[in-house]
């Protein structure tokens, strides 16, 4: 077990060995995610980077298909903060989103609005798509990714407690897979980390098609 103050759970800051937060004279790579499971996950690669979050307008276009929807916003992130930062680094941007029956599952704004979402995952499947896109001057790439998510049967009551933890309130869908959540999950196909916010695997292989200095490289 890590413990919380790791660089790989808590996204602190970086080591010789380790990647980490930094000043962004330090970085490597810019973020552009305020989220802390995001810095996680990233730290956990390998990375020194900065964080400089975007701040971007998320509705989703009349008709938007899931796939999408996240890339066109994991784009729009990374480009806004290349725009903010001058484009000395490459950047990050990442989006997730929670679809169920077609329909897209945002962050519940409110008890009825979460327990809502958390019944309509309660004993079926669900797909969460996340897009992670790197931007670099001129340069971009992205990649897709789509877990299948399995629930088991839920109750009002179990869902209303849930939400008043506080942990479903900034997530898609309603909950956290790393979390308290994780206890609705039977069964995933695809990336755990893709339902977190990053997908790992497919996020190193991005920094390194961009010749981008992870962990590995300092083994």
């Amino acid at each position: 077990m890590t413990a919380a103050g790791d660089p790989a759970i808590a996204g602190g800051r970086a080591s010789a060995a380790h990647g980490g937060t930094v000043a962004i004279a330090a970085a490597d790579l810019v973020l552009a995610s305020a989220s802390p499971r995001r810095s996680a996950l990233l730290a956990g690669i390998g990375v020194r980077f900065a964080v400089v979050p975007a701040h971007l307008d998320e509705t989703p276009a009349p008709a938007e298909l899931p796939h999408a929807y996240v890339t066109r916003l994991a784009l729009a992130k990374a480009r806004a903060v290349v725009a903010a930062t001058g484009g000395a680094l490459p950047v990050l941007g990442a989006d997730t989103t929670v679809v169920c029956d077609g329909r897209l599952l945002g962050k519940p704004v409110s008890e009825a609005d979460a327990v809502a979402m958390l019944m309509a995952l309660s004993g079926r499947t669900h797909q969460v798509f996340t897009a992670v896109a790197l931007v670099r001057n001129a340069i971009e790439a992205d990649v897709l990714v789509e877990t299948a998510v399995t629930f088991r049967e839920l109750s009002v009551a179990e869902c209303r407690s849930y939400w008043r933890s506080g942990e479903p309130a900034d997530k898609a869908g309603g909950y956290a897979l790393q979390g308290m959540g994780g206890v609705f999950v039977t069964r995933i196909e695809g990336s755990y980390s893709g339902v977190i916010g990053l997908p790992v695997a497919e996020t190193y292989k991005l920094l390194c098609d961009f010749a981008i200095d992870c962990g590995l490289s300092r083994v």
